[in-house]
């Protein structure tokens, strides 16, 4: 049995199937869909080559890579910034750090104003492994943008955010 909702998004209504088998109705939708498959499917062969590369497991690298990027943009970040990053527990987040820091990737930095509280600083050996591990990647995704003209870009940028939009909502509902 299939049940059918409709998922209203800033893009208008979306009409979303729990059913597996829900295929798109047309040729280009089938061939979206199949894309879009595959892109999935080389992003978790990206996800398995930065553990690999790294040593470091999921969760790890996730929160290191938060911690770079935050330390670039020149936030400072606490373990509760991470709890709420990572969407996890504190006794996991508490794991994470004793073992980032284990590494030499993360230096604890007491707060400055309050003695109870530290941020969690990644190290240079951090950002070079962070760099090594998404250089390509990134590299890569950045080049077949650039080789997009302005339409068929903002026609893929729209497209994805739907499709992200309705997913999001499905999550929403539970």
């Amino acid at each position: 049995m299939v049940k059918s909702m409709e998922v209203l998004d800033s893009y208008g209504s979306v009409d979303v199937s729990d059913s597996v088998a829900a295929q798109p109705k047309t040729d280009a939708g089938r061939e979206l869909s199949s894309a879009i498959l595959e892109l999935r499917h080389a992003e978790q062969v990206q996800a398995d080559r930065s553990q690999r590369i790294s040593g470091l497991g999921g969760i790890d690298l996730a929160a290191l890579r938060y911690l770079v990027q935050a330390r670039r943009e020149e936030r400072e970040v606490s373990p509760k910034d991470l709890i709420v990053m990572l969407g996890t527990s504190s006794a996991t987040v508490t794991n994470v750090i004793e073992r980032l820091v284990s590494k030499g990737y993360v230096i604890r930095e007491q707060h400055p104003s309050d003695r109870r509280a530290h941020y969690l600083v990644p190290t240079e050996t951090a950002a070079d492994l962070v760099d090594e591990v998404y250089g390509a990647h990134h590299g890569a995704v950045v080049s077949v943008i650039d080789s997009l003209d302005e339409q068929a870009a903002t026609v893929t940028a729209d497209t994805i955010r739907r499709i992200a939009a309705a997913l999001d909502d499905l999550a929403r509902r539970g």
